[in-house]
């Protein structure tokens, strides 16, 4: 086993613990399938307390980089770390947010053509529904605020109805920056208002059971509030 482990310094010994231990699985010192060295190996090799090394072994178990299994020992299973790129994604600004947003939705939009139940299009219409009545009911900045959630519900249900597990988790773990850039971006009003019509053709696409119009029909959902970005942070 490569031991290119140093010790960790006194400020963060867990956080320099994980770090030591990523670059170390990054590198390729470990390799996929390997098993790492023992928590008192590593102990050692860190100068750091064994709870140290617990702590930092299970946050890498949490984010999928290493495996535990009982009677055998700690195992990498990927060499790179899920959770640090998923940190990354929602520490991105709005128009990063929905290009990412667009990506996801669009093939969703096309799985979805293909996959979908009666349910899952009543579910998107009910989501757009309850949008509608608070679009209707209440003042205009607070309304654009307020339906922010169905509208989210609404996008959702579409990436659901792709029935991709993969897909649907990582849209899960996403839409927290989804919804921060459209709580933030709803009371602008320099956005446009939410048009109904486009969610309307939206659903309709995916019924149709055409792939490419409903990955058509997605995008031009997603055109203006990604052109009312570009205009807002002066883009050409």
């Amino acid at each position: 086993m490569s031991s290119n482990l140093h010790a960790a310094g006194r400020t963060s010994l867990v956080d320099s613990a994980i770090e030591q231990l990523r670059a170390q699985i990054g590198s390729g010192a470990w390799q996929v399938g390997d098993r790492i060295p023992t928590e008192h190996e590593l102990a050692a090799l860190l100068q750091i307390g064994r709870n140290t090394v617990r702590e930092a072994v299970r946050v890498l178990v949490h984010s999928g980089m290493l495996q535990s299994r009982q009677g055998e020992g700690t195992f990498v299973r990927s060499t790179s770390d899920p959770a640090a790129v998923l940190h990354g994604v929602q520490r991105s600004g709005v128009r990063d947010v929905l290009e990412v947003r667009a990506a996801l939705e669009t093939e969703a939009a096309r799985f979805a053509s293909l996959r979908h139940t009666p349910e899952d299009l009543a579910r998107m219409r009910a989501a757009l529904d309850a949008e509608e009545t608070i679009l209707r009911n209440e003042p205009e900045r607070s309304g654009r605020e307020a339906s922010v959630e169905h509208d989210l519900e609404f996008h959702t249900a579409m990436v659901e109805s792709a029935h991709n597990p993969a897909l649907t988790e990582v849209y899960r773990y996403f839409s927290a920056s989804v919804r921060e850039s459209m709580r933030s971006s709803s009371g602008d009003q320099d956005m446009p208002e939410v048009d109904l019509a486009s969610h309307r053709a939206l659903i309709d696409a995916v019924e149709s059971g055409d792939p490419d119009a409903a990955e058509a029909a997605c995008r031009l959902l997603l055109a203006e509030p990604m052109a009312a970005v570009g205009r807002l942070l002066g883009d050409n």
